[in-house]
């Protein structure tokens, strides 16, 4: 490929190029982690490993990368919340050009992983012929530096998959016999294959047995299940016994009709969850997780949203007067231009 050159990635077989479940935006959300620690943005010590299963591992300082032809690459993000970004163009060099300057993969290697520099060690990976077909190292976007809440100095973007499938501040390409579970797929049970098109694959599914889901419901106190990840329950028309429903992770779950006002749901993550027409009256949602939720006719009079993440979060049609909701991140266009209409008083 010659320096300067622009490339636009397509689905192959796809005629529309919105997934199922997906909200289109022209802004560019920040999800996850929003900020590294201080050495991921030290150019003078930075540095990217590649080694494993290749024939010379190395080792690269930045400069050393940017030296070499830099290339476009333009394509549709979507993130796993529900965010889609047509057309969005990165700047850097395809990842099978790094992989090579280690010598390329040796015989037995079948997948590459990657490592970021992260407080919580963030990684991901892939089949190694998918990564080396379609992931790209990239410092800008749009013919600017990326932000450091989204990768600067150096991220992976991987066109054909769902967006944490492109690590942040990657400091370590692995390339590997046997595959690893990423960060995300491991904590959060988001599904290793990230194909957005088929519209099941965000997360792996059933992370209770139905013995275990009906104790859950029926549960008196939560403190068992805080920092648990709990996926896909039927927990529709639900009246929790407790108001104290802090920290609880309960991502793409069926809440529709739930009774939960007044409750203390704050820290907690209900992302991907269907939420149309739950009570939410005066529930506390400070720093909640609701990205991607769908809460359309909900009653969410009196609740304080206040510095929640809510990307891709769906709002319109709900009840809102007295919703609080000063330093919500991350809400896309129409919602938050509908929801400031409607409770301007944030």
């Amino acid at each position: 490929m010659e320096g300067g050159a622009k490339q636009r990635w397509l689905p192959p077989g796809q005629s529309g190029w919105l997934p199922p479940g997906q909200s289109a935006t022209g802004r560019f959300p920040v999800v996850g982690e929003s900020a590294p620690p201080p050495e991921a943005l030290d150019l003078d010590r930075w540095r990217l490993t590649i080694e494993g299963a290749v024939h010379q591992p190395i080792e690269l300082g930045y400069d050393e990368l940017l030296d070499r032809p830099q290339h476009d690459l333009t394509f549709d993000v979507h993130c796993v919340t529900g965010w889609s970004r047509r057309a969005t163009t990165f700047t850097g060099l395809p990842l099978a050009e790094v992989v090579d300057l280690a010598g390329g993969p040796r015989p037995d290697a079948r997948f590459v992983r990657f490592e970021a520099f992260s407080a919580r060690g963030h990684d991901t990976s892939l089949p190694l012929p998918r990564a080396l077909a379609e992931c790209w190292l990239v410092h800008s976007v749009d013919g600017r530096a990326l932000e450091p809440a989204h990768g600067w100095p150096l991220r992976v973007v991987t066109p054909s998959r769902y967006f944490y499938k492109s690590l942040k501040w990657v400091r370590r390409i692995d390339v590997l016999v046997d595959d690893r579970l990423g960060y995300w797929e491991r904590e959060s049970a988001y599904h290793n294959g990230a194909d957005p098109w088929p519209g099941d694959q965000r997360f792996t599914t059933g992370s209770l047995r139905p013995a275990q889901a009906a104790a859950f419901r029926g549960a008196t106190r939560f403190d068992r299940y805080r920092g648990r990840v709990l996926i896909g329950l039927d927990l529709r028309a639900w009246r929790p016994s407790s108001a104290d429903l802090r920290r609880l992770q309960l991502k793409g779950c069926d809440l529709r009709d739930a009774r939960l006002a007044q409750a203390d749901l704050r820290e907690a993550n209900i992302s991907l969850s269907d939420l149309r027409g739950a009570d939410l009256s005066g529930a506390d949602l400070r720093d909640a997780d609701v990205e991607g939720a769908d809460l359309r006719g909900a009653d969410l009079r009196g609740a304080d949203l206040r510095g929640a993440a809510a990307s891709a979060t769906r709002l319109v049609g709900a009840r809102v007067e007295r919703l609080r909701w000063a330093g919500v991140s991350g809400l896309l266009e129409d919602e938050e231009a509908w929801l400031a209409e409607r409770a301007p008083s944030a």
